[in-house]
């Protein structure tokens, strides 16, 4: 994949004020948890075996939870806020599974803005088709420009 400038937002961090939010929907895709699963080493059967996860109570296969996490990375290194600024942490809550056909919308809101360490602090969430949140947290990100 090749790396494009304009799709990367990059706001300044006077250009970031509280309550700005972005978002962007992914499916999950099959191929995005084997692809997940390869570059992880993580093959649990519950991740990638139909059978296997039919007879658990989830009932069918789920996405990894760090898959869906790593979806923040988009959004704080391409939208919210780009690429000034870089990830200083995050925290995560697993509320409920995400299954392999379902589509998330993620979303970033900014709660917090240090002027004196020229860090952001960012409520972030994923919701499924049905509104339901299955996964939250708060990212810090640093503004290095």
């Amino acid at each position: 994949m090749e790396y494009n400038l304009t799709e990367n937002k990059g706001f300044s961090f006077d250009e970031i004020h509280i309550n700005q939010s972005d978002e962007f929907e992914v499916e999950i895709s099959e191929v995005l948890v084997d692809n997940f699963s390869k570059i992880t080493g993580d093959s649990n059967p519950l991740h990638m075996d139909s059978l296997f996860a039919s007879k658990t109570s989830f009932g069918k296969r789920i996405a990894h939870g760090m898959l869906l996490a790593s979806l923040f990375s988009r959004l704080v290194g391409m939208n919210l806020p780009g690429k000034n600024g870089v990830y200083f942490s995050q925290s995560l809550n697993f509320r409920k599974p995400c299954y392999v056909g379902d589509t998330v919308k993620i979303i970033g809101t900014i709660t917090g803005k240090s002027i004196s360490a020229k860090i952001i602090t960012i409520k972030t969430e994923i919701l499924k088709q049905n509104k339901e949140c299955i996964l939250d947290g708060e990212a810090k990100v640093l503004f290095y420009k």
